[in-house]
């Protein structure tokens, strides 16, 4: 497991004790010093023992040292800060294998906005994963079968319920097609390096043969670029939520383009009161709604129109996608 050389000693020493079960099925680890340092795997948290051991007691757990958040941070920044800028602007460090590693500390402030994190003591690494096959259920209700186009979608579901894995396998068999559906050319805004998990500039997932990736870009400047220079059949971006994105995405369903989206809620009566995404949803821009919904180890999904008149409803795991399911 190649993200565990992030980590100095004798964090990746207690890292490589934690059972090998776990271990594969990682989702978080978070480091906060002077205090018991936990991962979440399968929708649990465990704190970790200086043996590797999980535990519900935090006071068995290896709390780390500032001398082991100072090592992290070198390591992660290899061993320059200064070409980290704007990713301590933003509160977080995209790292090879697409793995995003979210820090928490003191703010600086210029003119009432955040220039820049110090002082940074907490971390969290998300662990990035490639199911392939995963949106495997899902491709067949995209395909509008008169036009030939990508429906309008959205996925939607609370943080940490499968959103971008979904999105990246989505991008994959859109891109390269089957033979009961054409390829697309596709776009994907990838503001937080998650989706394509690019390094510089080169996607480390398989999004697909024919996708262009706009990598550590806002959403909104960045959907723009990819219609003007790319010209994309199908646009994919993760969490929208701001007004300019709900903006870009009305103009590229003006020129004609199919937008795939994720945002965070837990139904669609959520987002209509969220006042940026109000009116793509009141406006019924999106032909079909996608939620997410997890339990421990098994995710499922439920799709529907905008009226909430459900479709489908189907279940999958870490692995991909149940055989079962039902119509409803």
């Amino acid at each position: 497991m190649k993200w565990l050389d992030l980590f100095p000693t004798p964090l990746k020493t207690i890292l490589e004790y934690i059972p090998q079960q776990l271990l594969e099925t990682l989702e978080e680890i978070r480091i906060r010093e002077g205090r018991p340092m936990e991962i979440n795997t399968n929708g649990e948290h465990y704190f970790v023992t200086k043996q590797g051991k999980p535990s519900k007691n935090p006071s068995e757990a290896y709390k780390p040292s500032r001398d082991d958040t100072y090592r992290f941070l070198d390591l992660i920044s290899n061993h320059s800060l200064y070409t980290l800028e704007e990713e301590l602007r933003k509160g977080f460090i995209t790292v090879p294998g697409g793995h995003r590693i979210g820090l928490a500390g003191r703010t600086v402030l210029k003119g009432g906005k955040v220039e820049h994190l110090r002082d940074i003591s907490g971390y969290n690494i998300r662990i990035a994963k490639e199911i392939r096959g995963a949106a495997d259920r899902l491709m067949p209700h995209i395909l509008d079968r008169q036009s030939l186009r990508i429906k309008h979608t959205l996925i939607l579901s609370p943080p940490q319920q499968g959103k971008t894995t979904l999105l990246r396998d989505m991008s994959r068999q859109i891109s390269a097609g089957s033979n009961e559906r054409k390829s697309f050319k596709v776009g994907i805004v990838d503001e937080r390096s998650e989706i394509a998990g690019s390094y510089k500039g080169v996607p480390t997932f398989d999004v697909g043969p024919r996708t262009d990736v706009m990598d550590a870009c806002p959403k909104a400047e960045g959907m723009m670029m990819l219609i003007r220079s790319m010209s994309p059949e199908v646009l994919i971006v993760d969490e929208i939520g701001r007004e300019e994105d709900a903006g870009a995405i009305k103009e590229a369903l003006g020129a004609g383009i199919s937008i795939i989206a994720s945002a965070h809620g837990r139904d669609i009566s959520e987002l209509k009161r969220r006042p940026a995404l109000q009116e793509l949803m009141s406006e019924d821009y999106f032909q079909l709604i996608v939620i997410l919904d997890r339990t421990g180890k098994r995710f499922q999904y439920k799709i529907s129109d905008t009226k909430q008149k459900s479709m489908h409803h189907q279940g999958m795991h870490q692995q991909g996608i149940t055989t079962g399911g039902t119509y409803a």
